[in-house]
């Protein structure tokens, strides 16, 4: 009998074994990205956040990130995140060039303000999902609804009038404007000779540098080696961008940063401003000329001497003054994501620009 009692206790030890063992694979495979079926209608339907959806709590393999610098938005605040099935891993393709993520893989990206008028509250507008599949990249963009319990795929433009206050309590208002999915996307993740479609910011040299997680902070490439998500063969240095907003850098540094977030995916060859001698790669712009320093513009602009960017002088610099429009919208520049003058951007061109 007493025996018969130790075999029944091994026996349910086991079972329970067998059952937290069943559990653990369970929840690696949380997320929902059946490639036949995507995408989804719903965002919920991904099932890449657990709890309230608006708290964007990240389900177990979905891991947050963030570049050193993003490209601006209208001052939309974003959250990224990155999934990969069960096994698979990306692997390293240089520097400046997005990680080769396997098929089957997602990257995240919801745009959203604080402080939204009259209650000062948090509001997500879109999130936008990037999905690899054996063809290639897909978009499939949500609109989030007015009670922020869901976002619906759209393929359409939309707009929705918001304002929202800044930290030193000024309030700010805009038309935000969602992309059209088959025209203004592609505008920066493809080029006109082949139409591929490819991530943008999801580079070693965007993202080597300690990110926030739950558990502590962490080098984020370090953190995809040590999720399982990148392969451990990464070379000693990495050639890295910095957070432009960040004075204990150098001008040069963030000028670049800057240059790379918001300027280069269309000044490459092929590219929609490919036509331009301007080349905002980080790995390019070692050669001030490429960021247009002294070079011929390629557009007249009334007033000015025809010279991308003139050493010492912001007047006479074409390139200062496509940034700082507002209004131009034959000039502006980035020509998408931004209505608004990104102050903090115009005033560190300035800097440089009076550096030279």
């Amino acid at each position: 009998m007493k025996r018969l009692k130790i075999v029944s206790l091994l026996f349910i030890f086991s079972f329970l074994s067998c059952n937290k063992e069943d559990y653990t694979e369970i929840k690696t495979s949380g997320v929902v990205l059946d490639l036949a079926q995507v995408p989804y209608p719903k965002l919920s339907d991904y099932q890449f956040f657990k709890g309230n959806l608006k708290e964007q709590k990240p389900s177990f393999g979905v891991i947050p990130y963030k570049p050193n610098s993003e490209l601006f938005s209208d001052y939309a605040l974003k959250n990224r995140f990155v999934w990969m099935p069960n096994g698979l891993k990306a692997t390293f393709n240089g520097d400046g060039n997005v990680l080769e993520l396997p098929v089957g893989s997602a990257l995240i990206k919801s745009f959203y303000y604080k402080n939204v008028q009259p209650n000062n509250t948090t509001k997500i507008i879109e999130t936008r999902i990037m999905i690899r599949k054996s063809t290639g990249w897909i978009f499939a963009n949500y609109i989030w609804n007015d009670e922020q319990t869901d976002a619906l795929l759209t393929s359409q433009s939309t707009a929705r009038d918001l304002s929202w206050k800044d930290a030193n309590n000024v309030i700010h208002t805009l038309n935000y404007r969602t992309p059209e999915v088959d025209f203004e996307c592609l505008r920066c993740h493809s080029t006109f000779d082949n139409q591929i479609i490819n991530p943008l910011g999801f580079k070693p040299q965007n993202i080597n540098y300690n990110f926030n997680y739950a558990e502590g902070s962490k080098n984020q490439l370090d953190k995809l080696i040590e999720f399982g998500y990148l392969e451990n063969n990464l070379p000693d240095q990495i050639n890295s961008t910095v957070d432009f907003n960040d004075t204990s850098k150098s001008l040069d540094l963030r000028v670049r940063s800057y240059f790379d977030a918001n300027c280069a995916h269309c000044h490459v060859n092929g590219g929609e401003a490919s036509m331009h001698n301007l080349r905002f790669a980080f790995n390019e712009t070692i050669n001030p000329v490429k960021m247009g320093v002294t070079a011929h513009a390629a557009h007249y602009l009334e007033g000015y001497n025809n010279v991308t960017v003139t050493p010492g002088n912001v007047n006479l610099s074409i390139l200062h003054y496509r940034i700082n429009t507002e209004n131009d919208l034959l000039y502006i520049m980035p020509p998408l994501t931004r209505t608004k003058r990104h102050t903090e951007a115009v005033q560190l061109i300035e800097t440089w620009i009076n550096s030279l």
